[in-house]
C-alpha cells in the first residue's frame, strides 16, 4: 500500500480537522516502522481528544484509556467514531474507533470515574525523575526515522542504557490546526514514544523489530503542561514477547503509568 503525498495534510500540526470526526494526517504524524503509516503516539492523542469531547461531564475524568492496535495505521484521511459502552452515574466506559482504508486500525476504551476530594488520604509511591532542566538534549531522530520523531524535542537523564531510561518529550505542534486540545490529550499523544527511548536492541536490519500491539494508560492524577516525562524499563522474554513499562510524569511529578506489550521479530 502506498500513500500519495496529496493525501497528507500540509501544516505545522499533526492533523487537519475535516469535520464530522474526519481528519487528515500530516508528515509530523508519520510512523517510525513504516513511512506510509501513522505513528501510534499522535494517533492515540487525537483519539483521546475525541473521547474527551464525547458527552463531556464536569463531575468525571478519564482515569484509564486502553488502545488495541489492530494493524497498520495508514497515513492520510481517517475517521474517529465515539460511543458510550456503559453509561453510569459515577462510572462510565466510552469507546473510540479509528477507521482508515476501509477497516478499523485502532480501538480505544476509556473509563471515566467520578471525581471527589480525597486529599486527606492522597499518597503516591512512584518516584520523581530529574526534571527537563536537569537533563541533556537528545536527538531521537538519530536512532529512529519518521516525521513524528523529528517533530519532538527530547531530553535525556543520566544513567540511560539499553532497556532502561528517563526521557522528557514535548512538541511544538498542536494535535490539530485548531490548537484547542486539552493538555491531557496532547500528553497522551506522546506516551507511545516510550517504546523507543531505551530500546534493548537498535532498530534496523539484522536486528529485531519490537512493535507494540497495545497501549494501556492509567492516570491517578490528571496531568498538565507540555512536557511528558517517561521513566521506563523494557523487558524481552525468551519466546518472542516483550513489555515496555513506564512511569509517566509532568512537571509536577508522577501522574500514572503505561504498559505496552511487544511482538519481537527478527528483521
Amino acid at each position: 500500500m502506498s500513500i500519495a503525498p496529496a493525501e497528507l495534510a500540509v501544516g505545522d500540526f499533526y492533523y487537519e480537522a475535516l469535520g464530522g470526526g474526519k481528519f487528515r494526517s500530516t508528515i509530523h504524524a508519520q510512523g517510525a516502522w513504516n513511512d506510509i503509516e501513522q505513528h501510534m503516539a499522535p494517533a492515540s492523542g487525537i483519539m483521546a481528544d475525541c473521547l474527551l469531547r464525547h458527552e463531556p461531564r464536569t463531575d468525571m475524568r478519564m482515569a484509564r484509556i486502553s488502545y488495541e492496535i489492530l494493524g497498520l495505521i495508514p497515513g492520510g484521511e481517517f475517521t474517529v467514531t465515539t460511543s458510550t459502552l456503559r453509561p453510569g452515574r459515577t462510572i462510565e466506559l466510552i469507546q473510540a474507533e479509528l477507521n482508515a482504508g476501509g477497516r478499523t486500525a485502532i480501538r480505544a476504551a476509556a473509563w471515566r470515574l467520578a471525581i471527589s476530594d480525597t486529599s486527606d488520604v492522597a499518597a503516591i509511591e512512584d518516584k520523581n525523575m530529574p526534571g527537563p532542566d536537569e537533563c541533556k538534549p537528545w536527538d531521537g531522530a538519530s536512532i529512529w526515522p519518521g516525521g513524528y520523531i523529528r517533530s519532538l524535542e527530547m531530553r535525556i537523564a543520566e544513567g540511560h542504557r539499553a532497556g532502561s531510561g528517563k526521557v522528557w518529550v514535548r512538541t511544538r505542534h498542536p494535535l490539530t490546526e485548531e490548537g484547542n486540545s486539552p493538555d491531557v490529550a496532547r500528553l497522551i499523544g506522546l506516551v507511545d514514544t516510550a517504546n523507543g527511548i531505551a530500546a534493548r536492541v537498535p532498530p534496523g536490519r539484522n536486528s529485531y523489530a519490537f512493535p507494540n500491539v497495545d497501549l494501556q494508560i492509567h492516570m491517578y492524577r490528571e496531568p498538565g503542561g507540555d512536557w511528558l516525562g517517561l521513566d521506563n524499563e523494557v523487558s524481552f522474554g525468551t519466546d518472542g514477547i516483550g513489555l515496555t513499562s513506564t512511569v509517566l510524569h509532568d512537571l509536577d511529578g508522577p501522574f500514572g503509568r503505561s504498559e505496552q506489550i511487544l511482538t519481537l521479530r527478527k528483521s
